[in-house]
């Protein structure tokens, strides 16, 4: 699986440069149309004012690419067909010569493999309610488990079990820190209701901690950098709570089950917020993708 990486972020790489590596799901399936293009290049914008290179990431007719041109770009954004891939789908795109947006797992593992260290993101996959039953849980993060990359996200959707999450990433070793906050992002709440056991308050110090899993040299695992919502933009947090526990019973009552129940429940939130819910989204993912550029430059500048 030949990677395709760009002149800019391939000569950004080789010059020690910051590079930021922007996943592809969000363009395709998360926004409507003509809005996402228009998101898509306000967050590699927003990367180059950070001093950083953007590197969007997606499959296209069978090959990965890191770092996408305007063309490619709108491509992704404005092409029916488009799928969405997870890293273990990636062997059968390349393979079928298919076209799809890489998700968390797929954008880091692509990330990783070109030699991109920064990763920002909304929010992580994580474990879904009522494992017990379902044994539901993304991908995202046994793949993280054994990838080095550091991913800034606004923690886990508050339609995953929080808590079960934070258990889980413990136990796969995958190290969590809060962004200037000993609590843990509920990606539309600045709080998810759980705390986090550190706390980092500043791009340098999370730049020392993967020079630390550097010179530790221990088993490939991510950092994660749970970067809070502002609290002005914040989802409002009993709209949150009324409209989220009638999409759960929307949810049982219609027999929604499987993969289906991740989209069915945003949907809802964002029609029954009148929109609020995707507008905190897309505040808690700019202030994602700035945090990471920064963090980019610290590592880049030691």
């Amino acid at each position: 699986m030949k990677l395709v990486v760009s002149e800019e972020v391939r000569e950004a790489l080789g010059a020690r440069r910051p590079v930021v590596a922007l996943e592809s799901t969000i363009i395709a399936h998360g926004l409507p149309r003509p809005r996402n293009l228009l998101v898509a290049r306000e967050l590699e914008e927003a990367v180059r004012q950070e001093g950083a290179v953007p590197a969007t990431i997606a499959v296209l007719d069978g090959r990965p690419h890191v770092g996408l041109d305007k063309e490619q770009l709108e491509r992704v954004a404005t092409e029916d067909g488009i799928r969405k891939l997870g890293h273990r789908d990636l062997p059968l795109a390349v393979a079928r010569a298919a076209s799809g947006a890489t998700t968390v797992s797929a954008t880091a593992l692509l990330a990783a493999l070109a030699g991109v260290r920064v990763f920002a993101t909304g929010g992580l996959g994580g474990v879904h309610r009522e494992w017990t039953v379902t044994q539901d849980e993304s991908a995202d993060l046994g793949l993280l488990a054994r990838t080095r990359i550091t991913v800034v996200c606004a923690g886990v959707k508050s339609i995953l079990d929080v808590p079960a999450t934070l258990q889980r990433l413990e136990t796969l070793g995958v190290a969590v820190a809060g962004y200037r906050t000993d609590r843990f992002p509920g990606f539309y709440l600045s709080d998810s209701g759980h705390p986090v056991d550190w706390t980092l308050d500043d791009p340098e110090q999370v730049a020392a901690v993967m020079r630390a899993q550097d010179t530790l040299d221990g088993p490939p695992s991510a950092l994660v950098v749970a970067n809070p919502v502002p609290e002005a933009e914040q989802l409002d947090p009993a709209l949150h709570a009324r409209v989220l526990a009638d999409a759960l019973h929307a949810c049982e009552a219609e027999g929604i089950t499987g993969q289906a129940v991740t989209p069915f429940l945003l949907e809802r939130l964002v029609r029954l917020t009148d929109g609020a819910s995707l507008n905190a989204n897309l505040a808690a993912v700019r202030g994602n993708v700035r945090l990471a550029a920064r963090i980019a430059a610290a590592r880049a500048g030691a």
